[in-house]
């Protein structure tokens, strides 16, 4: 690719926006979020308030039309165009960007948010107002990419964002938290880094997909469908700068196990060291994402390792889709547990009863999808065990035992293709 010399570099907002940019006619109309408008000034704004020396926001792709000597967007306007808004709701009128030519279609999205950042401004006292604005002027930088070439701008763009593994949920991830920590030492960042790298990563994809993101939706009693690049904000976490009660709270549990981990000093608590994470807790931005991360996955991999150890191979079919979904299932629900209560409270009998909760779906269903599962953790399938939504149940419960206490419904019509699961089942449920 034939990148302009000398402009493949990092360039404040006020140098970025000073540019004649213009925004082809190709684009896809602006359809930036309320949500994510939002975001970008809590994010700019608290990173004003924390003094932070240099902000960055990501890369722009710019096409160099050398006839008309103007930049064009390949990649980036919804970012641009945000900011542009947001200098604007600041009382800065010398937007150019927003006297280019949008698709009418984009017109209620920018209305709209700018409505949103107006507001958020009109909280400023003028003095911060001004503050802040020079701010993201002078402090907030992005990579800017050149070419002069439009269809090596698109194969840029497309490295980066199809290929590449930028858009893959659980690196855009690593990128979050890894900005999150401004004032820990760069030793610490690459030991980070080095430890992320060095676990699998399609097992790492995997985790977060078929098991975190749905378990932490499911407790919660929502969808844990189509976990993707725009499906993260459950594991952002609770950011250093926030001071809000809760985030107070959060923060000070996680250092005071922190501290007494390291210290040695647990005789009162446990001889063991404590756990420090919960699925049913918020996250905590920066450095502890990635030991929350590395904890659920040898937690997960223990998980695996007990049920192979524990049933005849038999009893976990593998041969259909549908049967990858259900183990799935019955591995989340026994993480889930052993999240909430700890791996050594799992005896036969709590595998009894997630195995019959989780494998009566698979002897009732002829075919099994994620749609299916989804419905199911939920407690909403009419079929088998209605109102039996274990992951909300389970997150209540105070009491290993209680898990216990629920009786599954019996299944009359054992399908013959599982005689080994229904055998299971009726022995340990007395049918």
């Amino acid at each position: 690719m034939t990148l302009i010399e000398g402009e493949l570099k990092i360039v404040k907002v006020k140098e970025l926006l000073e540019q004649k940019l213009t925004i082809p006619e190709y684009q896809r109309p602006y359809r930036w979020s309320e949500k994510s408008t939002n975001t970008l000034f809590t994010d700019t704004y608290n990173a004003f308030k924390s003094d932070i020396n240099e902000y960055r926001l990501g890369s722009v792709i710019l096409h160099k039309n050398f006839p008309n000597e103007d930049y064009r967007i390949v990649d980036g306007q919804q970012r641009t165009t945000t900011l542009s808004l947001l200098l604007y709701a600041l009382g800065e009128d010398s937007q150019t960007l927003l006297k280019q030519k949008y698709q009418s279609s984009s017109y209620e999205a920018i209305n709209n948010n700018f409505a949103l950042l107006k507001k958020r401004c009109l909280e400023l006292s003028d003095d911060e107002s001004k503050k802040y604005k020079e701010y993201l002027q002078e402090k907030c930088t992005v990579v800017q990419i050149v070419t002069d070439s439009e269809q090596e701008a698109f194969q840029f763009f497309d490295s980066q964002n199809s290929r590449g593994k930028a858009l893959k949920p659980h690196d855009l991830l690593k990128s979050y938290h890894l900005r999150e920590m401004n004032h820990d030492p760069e030793q610490i960042k690459q030991q980070l880094i080095s430890a992320w790298e060095e676990t699998d990563q399609n097992a790492l994809e995997d985790l977060f997909r078929n098991y975190l993101y749905p378990v932490i939706r499911w407790f919660k009693h929502k969808d844990g469908l189509y976990y993707s690049s725009d499906k993260i904000h459950d594991f952002k976490g609770i950011k250093q700068s926030n001071t809000y009660n809760y985030a107070t709270y959060h923060k000070a549990s996680n250092i005071f196990i922190e501290q007494i981990n390291a210290s040695g000093s647990r005789e009162l608590l446990s001889s063991e060291e404590l756990n420090q994470f919960q699925l049913t807790q918020p996250i905590m931005a920066g450095k502890r994402f990635f030991a929350w991360t590395l904890h659920y996955a040898n937690l997960l991999d223990k998980v695996k390792h007990k049920i192979e150890d524990y049933h005849q191979p038999e009893q976990i079919p593998s041969q259909r889709t549908g049967d990858i979904y259900i183990k799935q299932l019955y591995e989340a629900s026994l993480l889930f547990f052993a999240d909430r209560f700890s791996f050594e409270a799992i005896d036969d009998s709590v595998m009894h009863q997630l195995y019959t909760w989780c494998y009566s779906l698979r002897l009732k269903m002829k075919a099994v999808y994620p749609q299916t599962i989804n419905k199911y953790a939920c407690g909403r399938h009419e079929r088998i065990n209605e109102n039996k939504d274990l992951f909300t149940q389970m997150s209540e419960m105070i009491d290993a035992q209680d898990l216990k206490i629920l009786l599954m419904d019996k299944i009359e019509d054992p399908n013959d293709n599982y005689k080994a699961v229904y055998d299971a089942l009726k022995e340990w449920n007395g049918w």
